[in-house]
């Protein structure tokens, strides 16, 4: 049981370990104040694709 505990909390230490930074960054990038940034540039890239023209 003890043994199984051991590598449960090591692959809980090593999945922490590797995805932090990723999710600290993400976290970072997707604060609510730049929220209206990302969202007008999405929507700038969104309407500004040329439409395909009909035979």
């Amino acid at each position: 049981m003890f043994l199984l505990l051991f590598c449960v909390l090591l692959i809980q230490f090593f999945t922490y370990w590797v995805f932090e930074p990723f999710s600290s960054l993400l976290e970072y990038f997707l604060e609510i104040r730049f929220f209206p940034t990302f969202s007008l540039i999405s929507l700038i890239l969104l309407f500004s694709a040329k439409t395909v023209e009909r035979n």
